[in-house]
């Protein structure tokens, strides 16, 4: 998780209050931090990522005003909507389609805001970002440059500016070979014949997202107006950086935030920064029956506001709650009710000791799973864990499946690579190797986990199933290979298998079969079949891998 960093005295000036210091320790964790470390001057804290409108000091110190009822509700911006453009250029919807720019005038910049805005922006580059490749900001002095402003594609070997701590101009491509951040990025870029770039109505280079900016326009303590640009492959993430950039920055009490247009070619025409409200209705009911207390509407109400929503009750049961952008961790009813248990105080809500006793035992479940893990690390593969959300078209596409209607979707996902819980592990060890192109070959890995299918006649909707899956990528991979590994991994488990030849689109054909196992003693209480084969050419290059990879998949049953 990031660490954020502060001093007491600037958290205090721009809280407006000064605490003692041991207090100030014990409120962060009451609005969800992790206190990490602190001395006499400084203090490092840790967010989830869920919350990264907590990443700068301004957003750690808008939920204090609202815990200390220093400034209660949904705060306001001063937003100006103006007639500034920027224009996309088509060339670019194959590379890095999407672009989202604000401006915010009148704001101030000491050395120590200047460090934590760029900590600020490196930490969303972490959790919204996927470390640049989603999404990659730009920080900006307005005053350097004029507009309208371009997203436009750029020519490696004959454009070039001055990139940001360098006083020597480069090409683009001379900037991926010799700059340290070109290094670090540029298999961001390195498919592609033609790079992004922001400029302005001069032809002045802004930025060569999403590797650097320019020396242009790099900010100072002098920066008064600032321009902020978010590029990025998914439109949603590139729309909540920069609402919550916006946002953060603005609380600066005399900071005006400036409306941008971005014009299209291929897309509707947007205007950001977004920060209408949306509107969710909780449930009295519902609240005290989650966090176990009696509790009014009106004071649900003051919680909610305590934290920074905007609150109006309906009647005894309903409160209509008011959402603010930068909040995108709020997806449901019981999100909100996590907001009304913290405005009322984690240390204020009663405590009970449980009225039964148990002895702890070890899970069965887990247990079967320590048994999987010892025979694939013994077959010399390392673990690994993915998240059970997934996508369409990492999880579909990629492998060149058809999209399933069967399938469990998101209602309200934050990303559009979280968008589907998974049916299968094969596309997350995919996705590991090509994360994982810079390592040592051969790379073996496993994963045990759960999948969920739609079953109607069950209470929740769905099934969980248990599933294996392992990849290995090497110069040396095939069938014959995995074929081996699966036959190792079904006799240490005392089974025997039956194979039968299988068409798969994931796999090359005539190199990918099923199998079904047989336990050699029958009073094992499971079962298990699955498939392996040699990943397809097609589906290699989807996933930006170079070199032959094998897998497989099996899934779990309990007997009947």
């Amino acid at each position: 998780m990031p660490v954020i960093n502060f001093t007491y005295n600037e958290l205090f000036e721009k809280l407006g209050k000064e605490l003692p210091k041991d207090e100030l320790i014990d409120i962060l964790p009451m609005i969800s931090s992790d206190v990490e470390d602190y001395d006499e001057n400084d203090v490092k804290v840790e967010f989830f990522p869920n919350r990264p409108d907590y990443y700068s000091v301004e957003g750690i110190v808008r939920a204090l005003k609202g815990y200390l009822d220093i400034e209660v509700g949904m705060p306001k911006y001063d937003v100006k909507k103006t007639d500034t453009t920027i224009t996309v250029d088509k060339e670019l919807e194959e590379i890095r389609p999407y672009v989202a720019s604000c401006i915010i005038k009148n704001i101030s910049i000491n050395d120590e805001q200047l460090r934590n805005l760029m900590e600020f922006q490196e930490h969303l580059h972490w959790v919204i970002g996927r470390d640049r490749k989603k999404v990659a900001i730009g920080i900006h002095d307005l005053d350097k440059v004029s507009g309208p402003f371009y997203y436009k594609a750029g020519n490696p070997d004959d454009v070039s500016f001055i990139p940001l701590e360098t006083d020597t101009e480069m090409t683009l491509n001379e900037i991926l070979e010799n700059h340290p951040k070109g290094k670090d990025y540029a298999h961001l870029l390195e498919e592609y014949d033609k790079y992004p770039l922001i400029v302005d109505a001069n032809d002045n280079i802004m930025s060569m997202p999403p590797i650097i900016n320019s020396e242009l326009t790099k900010l100072t303590t002098e920066t008064k107006n600032i321009f902020i640009d978010v590029t990025g492959t998914d439109i949603i993430a590139v729309t909540n950086a920069v609402n919550i950039i916006a946002s953060n920055i603005a609380e600066d009490p005399n900071a005006t935030i400036e409306t941008i247009n971005v014009n299209y070619p291929y897309h509707d025409d947007m205007t950001y920064p977004e920060l209408e409200t949306k509107t969710m209705t909780v449930h009295t009911k519902t609240a005290e029956e989650y966090i176990g207390i009696d509790i009014t509407a009106d004071e649900i109400v003051k919680t909610l506001r305590k934290t920074r929503f905007d609150a109006q009750k309906i009647n005894e049961d309903e409160i209509e709650v008011t959402i603010p952008r930068y909040r995108i961790d709020i997806l449901h009813e019981v999100d909100l009710i996590e907001n009304i248990a913290l405005g009322y105080g984690f240390n204020e809500l009663p405590s009970e000791l449980p009225k039964f006793a148990t002895v702890a035992h070890a899970d069965p479940k887990r247990e079967f799973d320590k048994i999987l893990q010892q025979v694939m690390i013994g077959l010399g593969f390392t673990e690994i864990k993915s998240l059970m959300l997934t996508s369409e078209l990492q999880h579909y596409t990629k492998l060149n499946r058809e999209i399933e209607d069967e399938r469990i979707t998101v209602a309200q996902p934050i990303t559009q690579d979280r968008t589907m819980i998974r049916k299968s592990l094969i596309n997350s060890l995919l996705e590991f190797l090509e994360n994982n192109k810079h390592e040592e070959l051969p790379q073996k890995i496993f994963e045990i986990g759960d999948v969920a299918y739609i079953n109607t006649a069950k209470e929740t909707q769905m099934d969980t199933v248990k599933k294996l899956a392992a990849a290995q990528i090497s110069t040396d991979a095939n069938f014959t290979s995995i074929k081996s590994t699966v036959e190792s991994f079904v006799a240490n488990m005392g089974f025997s298998m039956t194979l039968e030849d299988s068409e798969d689109p994931t796999f090359i054909q005539g190199r990918c079969a099923k199998f079904e196992a047989k336990a050699s003693d029958e009073s094992l209480p499971f079962t298990f079949k699955g498939y392996f084969g040699e990943i397809s050419p097609e589906v290699l290059t989807n996933f930006e891998l170079e070199y032959p990879t094998i897998v497989f998949e099996i899934e779990f049953a309990e007997k009947q």
